[in-house]
């Protein structure tokens, strides 16, 4: 072979592996493609007055249309054989302040039960290095351990822990909540929670649930729309930000989740006769998909590190009502998949620009 026909061939073929590469970092979705900014001023500090009050932007995914409305307006959307799925789950006290025997205080959120008197939990307060340290709730005692990537808090019984949350624990109101040195009002323990909360479990609340109060739940049976119910207890696979660079690199934290097999045939009945899946929240989408990813013949229970990112297809959920996300957020990735990156990035500055209110206790969005 002509050795300058060799070097051609040579040259050609790196140039190739380099554009091959080239694809593929380009493909890369960077997390910061998912930021935005927020006036802090739209960040809900208190919900509305009556739940359904609060305001509604309906983004319609076939003809990109944004349509401005109310959150009890949300039965105009709806049509008779719709499907509406709710998470069920039930916050609790998770946010507990201890004391150690210095007198110092140690902030603990539960995360998730491990037995009847062990958790793992976040905590705030102990010393960079310390591999665990003696606790008291009043005169209760509990063993903090570090462990990975979540610290263990040990009580002496089931009875301690009990009397330990009861006494002690607050709402895990998100830290953009502002509520003082208690952390909570009187009124979160009411209105941090859906109306329709059964499965207690979870460390935040299904957010898109807020809005429905039970005359507006009655007025969407009445026309004709079916309800059913899954449990997702939402817990740090939920709020933890994505931190890694690359949207993909990113691990989901596995969550506890219920899904009925009536709520599995309601879902196959509502396709088989042309109509919808209406999730109420990510969580509900999450727990519908991981069951349509497996066989959803049946009933099933267990534990979901599901991530949805854009380029998933979805197999169970045709519409969603959600609230507004944090910038890296994975239920704002989970918002991007279902009606495209470009599209929430328009939806987003568009509720920016009429002064949506953001977050758990903000505005709400239909996807449909």
């Amino acid at each position: 072979m002509d050795p300058w026909a060799g070097r051609a061939i040579g040259i050609a073929y790196l140039q190739a592996i380099c554009y091959i590469i080239g694809s593929l970092s380009t493909n890369t979705m960077r997390i910061e493609s998912f930021d935005y900014s927020l006036p802090k001023e739209l960040i809900a500090q208190e919900p509305e007055r009556e739940r359904s009050s609060s305001r509604l932007l309906v983004f319609d995914r076939s003809d990109g249309s944004i349509r401005h409305g109310h959150f009890s307006d949300v039965t105009d959307y709806l049509k008779e054989n719709d499907l509406l799925v709710l998470n069920d789950t039930r916050v609790f006290p998770a946010r507990l302040t201890a004391r150690k025997h210095t007198g110092g205080a140690v902030d603990i959120l539960l995360t998730e039960q491990i037995d009847t008197r062990t958790w793992r939990c976040l905590a705030n307060g102990v010393k960079r290095g310390s591999e665990g340290v003696e606790l008291f709730f009043g005169d209760t005692k509990a063993q903090l351990r570090k462990g990975t990537p979540f610290w263990t808090l040990e009580f002496s019984d089931r009875s301690a822990v009990t009397n330990a949350i009861a006494e002690y624990g607050r709402m895990p109101l998100p830290n953009y909540i502002k509520r003082g040195n208690n952390g909570d009002s009187k009124e979160d323990y009411e209105r941090y929670q859906t109306v329709y909360a059964h499965e207690e479990g979870s460390i935040a609340a299904p957010t898109a649930g807020l809005h429905f109060d039970a005359s507006l739940l009655d007025r969407i049976i009445e026309a004709g729309v079916k309800i059913v119910r899954v449990t997702l207890h939402i817990g740090v696979g939920t709020f933890f930000l994505v931190k890694s660079e690359n949207v993909e690199e990113h691990e989901m934290h596995r969550e506890f989740y219920s899904l009925p097999a009536a709520t599995t045939e309601a879902v196959s009945k509502t396709k088989e006769k042309g109509g919808r899946v209406v999730a109420v929240g990510t969580s509900a989408v999450r727990t519908l998909e991981t069951g349509w990813s497996n066989d959803h013949s049946q009933g099933r229970s267990g534990y979901t590190s599901l991530y949805i990112y854009p380029g998933y297809r979805f197999r169970a959920v045709d519409a969603l009502i959600t609230n507004f996300h944090l910038p890296r957020s994975t239920p704002l990735l989970l918002v991007s998949a279902f009606a495209g990156k470009d599209a929430i990035e328009t939806v987003y500055k568009e509720a920016i620009e009429q002064r949506y209110r953001f977050y758990s206790y903000g505005d709400a969005m239909l996807i449909s």
